[in-house]
Formats: C-alpha cells, sequence, structure tokens
C-alpha cells in the first residue's frame, strides 16, 4: 500500500492502542492540549462531535478510548480534514470517524439538532486581535478567532447536543470567565472543571470544563492536574493520560 502521508509530511506513533497521526513537520501540529481534552472527556453513548478537529488528534484518542463510539469531526481548513481523513484511512477508522471539511458556524446546515450524547472542542485559544502572528496559516486559524469564537462553539455545541448531553472544552486558564459565561448563555451549565498547572507552584495555564446541556447549576472543581513533577518529569497522572510506561521519557 502507497504510503499515506505527503512530501513535508511525517506519520506519529501514539503510543496507544497502536493509533498513528499524520502531521506536517513544519505547520500545525497537536499540542498536550488536545491530548488532555481527550483524557478529560468522558465520552459516553455512541454519538460524538469533534468541533475543529484540526489534524483528528482528538477524534482518533476518543475513538481508541471508547470503542463503541461513532464519531464526526469538523475541520474548516481543506489541508487539515484531507490529513485528518488520511490519518482515519491509516488506522482503518472509517466505519466509526467522518471527517467533514465545514465551517462549525454552519451547524444547522450541517448537522441534525441534538444528535449527539457529547461534544468536544480544543477552540482558539486568543481573540483575532490579541496574541502574536502565528508563522503558518494553518496555526493561526488553530490559535485565533479568525473563524470562529467561543461564542460560535457554544452555539454548535447546543444545536448538536442531546438534551442533557455533555459538551468539554479546554482553553488557557485566563479565559476561565469567558468560557464560563459564554456556556452558560448559551444553557450549557458548566459541571465539572480542572485547572492544568506546569507545576505543583506554577500558576494554572489551563481549563479543562465540562457541560451540562440543560444542567443544573452546581460546578464541581476537581484537583490541579500537576504536568512537571519536582525532578522535572512528567508527573505519574500526566504519564497516565498519555499511557506512558515509566520508562518513556518525560
Amino acid at each position: 500500500m502507497a504510503p499515506m502521508e505527503r512530501p513535508g509530511e511525517h506519520v506519529d506513533d501514539l503510543m496507544f492502542k497502536g493509533l498513528r497521526i499524520i502531521q506536517s513537520r513544519t505547520g500545525f501540529r497537536y499540542g498536550m492540549d488536545a491530548v488532555l481534552l481527550a483524557g478529560f472527556a468522558r465520552p459516553r453513548g455512541a454519538g460524538v462531535l469533534d468541533l475543529g478537529t484540526g489534524t483528528g488528534i482528538v477524534a482518533l484518542l476518543l475513538a481508541g478510548i471508547n470503542e463503541a463510539a461513532h464519531i464526526t469531526a469538523l475541520e474548516i481548513q481543506p489541508e487539515m480534514a484531507d490529513m485528518a481523513r488520511r490519518s482515519v484511512r491509516l488506522n482503518h477508522l472509517e466505519r466509526r470517524i467522518d471527517v467533514l471539511c465545514a465551517d462549525l458556524r454552519a451547524h444547522k446546515e450541517l448537522l441534525q439538532a441534538g444528535q449527539y450524547d457529547v461534544v468536544v472542542c480544543n477552540p482558539p485559544y486568543t481573540r483575532a486581535d490579541e496574541g502574536s502572528a502565528s508563522p503558518t496559516k494553518s496555526q493561526a486559524m488553530a490559535r485565533h478567532e479568525h473563524s470562529c469564537t467561543l461564542d460560535d462553539v457554544a452555539q454548535a455545541g447546543y444545536y448538536a447536543l442531546k438534551y442533557g448531553g455533555y459538551m468539554a472544552l479546554i482553553i488557557r486558564a485566563q479565559r476561565t470567565v469567558d468560557l464560563l459565561e459564554t456556556l452558560r448563555r448559551h444553557k450549557i451549565e458548566p459541571k465539572r472543571a480542572r485547572l492544568v498547572c506546569p507545576r505543583r507552584a506554577s500558576p494554572p495555564n489551563l481549563l479543562l470544563v465540562e457541560g451540562i446541556k440543560h444542567g443544573k447549576p452546581g460546578l464541581l472543581w476537581e484537583p490541579p492536574l500537576v504536568v512537571f513533577g519536582d525532578d522535572g518529569r512528567y508527573t505519574p497522572e500526566l504519564r497516565a493520560i498519555y499511557h506512558m510506561e515509566e520508562d518513556d521519557g518525560g
């Protein structure tokens, strides 16, 4: 069989259930935030929607975590959607993951209302007019709100979720209020949250949130997730999320 990757791309081993992913050598590549989101989300039920899948990393990991799930993955950038589709074929997951090259803001034309048990999203972290410019278009689209805002993401999530369905997201900690307020305004009640700290004594830099469509008020804060221990290596919990063995690097 001919290689799935193209010039300028590379196949990376996810070290989890034999999964692999095709990525650009110089453009956008998935980061820790995507792995943390997949580990935090609880893909209950069979219907999962991944908004802004990028190269498909969260969809692939969720397919490995919940082998009963069928995942629809939306990605606005054609080249990224194509890369995600090829990763799906590489892993023989064509029957379980559908990649749509589409704008999540057109969710009413793309999706059936109330169809999904779980919606996940790793949205752009930075407002379009903030932060430094990204070196490539794919990185700029992933990091800045050029193609969608938190409001757009919440609208799409509410529309797609079943009553009582779950939505899981990750965002920079400095935007905690923005995210919680946006979810509540769109009737996705924040129910579970977890801060991510680089080290035990460091302030948090990321926030994981799970909300329920038409859920009752009441937010459970889980203990912070610490990435690095005092020895400079990944903590045991972080290693477990990455499915690392103790003698792996880190």
